[in-house]
């Protein structure tokens, strides 16, 4: 069996998907996103804890 040059898979050649501008802004805008959500996390478990400490008002 003899395989034809263009065929269908994973041989042919690869076509950019996205500028390397375009990476870097997506891959900022992750880890800005990741930051932000750790910040919120820290904060929410202060204040519990804030507010755990204080005592219940009679």
């Amino acid at each position: 069996m003899i395989r034809s040059p263009g065929g269908a898979g994973f041989d042919g050649r690869s076509a950019p998907v996205a500028s390397s501008r375009l990476t870097d802004t997506v891959a900022a805008s992750l880890a800005i996103g990741a930051l932000s959500l750790c910040l919120i996390v820290t904060l929410t478990v202060l204040s519990i804890k804030v507010t755990m400490a204080m005592p219940l008002p009679a």
